[in-house]
């Protein structure tokens, strides 16, 4: 790959992002972005590799919620989600609730690069392993695979402890339920998306899930169609890479990823695609408003979009989100040094639970 045009961008997460925390969050950005155009300048190196390195600097910093650091279940304890895609073949691979494996994302591209293998029996080749078996397939992988407890960083720790003992007095009825834990806490998947100008494209996603979550939930990041997604249409029309973040049970209800994948795919024998209203539309009528109806007074969810139009020289990256803000970095082989943001709505339009406000942040950013 080091004679193609790489452009690779990040995301870490959708959501609330606090001030104090935003400098170490646009570093490890900036870190991924560099750590995975570094991997595509070695020759042989595949537009998944690249994903697949960007995610694991992601997974590596005890202040993302993805890897060692992430939030922890109810028990106390981390479990990871990931998966990874390509765009050019339609692989997928994935793992769910996952305990101590180091790298969710390495554990994802193997089960993908497994399901390439001929297997004597026929047997079919699995798309998402979850739990104690997907570790099984890990160690047999030869994936580092470490004692769960190491993946639990003191941030993680107090964070759990301050929260359970808020959700003891809920339950208890001491305190009113509230939603200042949606508010106060990193809840969200990270991912990255990535391109050559040989029309390769992939997107991956990792995430610790929610805090105090039950243990054994899987959400969105690990779900074929939710969490990420990548075409590279071999008539060489439009190709897409996206990685989503948000509240994964809402997201995995409209397959979210899969649907711009889709909505993508069926505007493409009309004049052009506007990418602006094909998102508003998609996360306010397929995501939003049906939420909402749901009685959920605030769904989050967020889009790291790049395209590629057929005819076009290089891509375009897209970031739309419901949430409060999201963070991103982008970078590519032309332009090597990372620009890292945390984007935030404009004060008049930080409550989309409020009727009225907008539902929905977009823009677009030239790579």
């Amino acid at each position: 790959m080091s004679s193609s045009t790489v452009y690779v961008a990040v995301h870490a997460g959708a959501g609330h992002h606090d001030k104090a925390s935003e400098r170490s969050v646009k570093e490890v950005m900036k870190r991924a972005c560099t750590e995975a155009l570094r991997v595509s300048s070695i020759p042989g190196t595949d537009i998944l590799s690249v994903v697949e390195r960007a995610i694991v600097e992601l997974e590596d910093d005890e202040n993302i919620n993805a890897g060692t650091g992430s939030n922890l279940t109810l028990d106390g304890t981390v479990e990871c989600d990931a998966a990874i895609m390509d765009g050019r073949t339609g692989e997928f691979g994935s793992g769910g609730a996952v305990p101590g494996v180091k790298n969710p994302i390495k554990l994802a591209k193997a089960i993908l690069c497994h399901s390439r293998l001929f297997d004597g029996l026929g047997r079919i080749p699995p798309l998402m392993l979850v739990s104690s078996g997907a570790r099984s397939f890990a160690m047999r992988s030869g994936l580092e695979v470490v004692d769960p407890e190491t993946m639990v960083s003191k941030r993680a720790k107090e964070g759990w402890q301050k929260w359970m003992e808020r959700y003891n007095d809920v339950r208890e009825e001491m305190i009113p339920e509230s939603t200042a834990l949606l508010d106060a806490v990193i809840q969200d998947t990270v991912g990255a998306v990535a391109w050559d100008d040989r029309g390769n494209v992939a997107a991956g996603v990792s995430s610790g899930g929610l805090l105090l979550k039950n243990s054994g939930r899987v959400g969105e990041a690990a779900i074929f169609g939710a969490g990420c997604w990548a075409q590279q249409p071999s008539n060489g029309k439009t190709g897409v890479a996206c990685s989503i973040s948000g509240t994964g049970e809402h997201i995995i209800r409209v397959g979210l990823a899969r649907a711009i994948g889709d909505t993508f795919h069926l505007s493409e024998n009309q004049e052009g695609i506007d990418v602006h209203d094909l998102l508003l539309n998609l996360l306010t009528e397929r995501f939003y408003r049906p939420a909402v109806g749901y009685s959920i007074p605030r769904p989050n969810a967020g889009v790291l979009l790049l395209t590629a139009e057929s005819g076009n020289s290089k891509p375009r990256l897209w970031c739309a989100f419901t949430a409060e803000g999201m963070a991103i970095a982008y970078a590519s082989s032309e332009k090597p040094i990372p620009k890292a943001t945390i984007l935030r709505r404009p004060h008049i339009t930080s409550r989309p639970d409020v009727p009225g406000k907008q539902s929905v942040y977009i823009t677009a950013l030239s790579m």
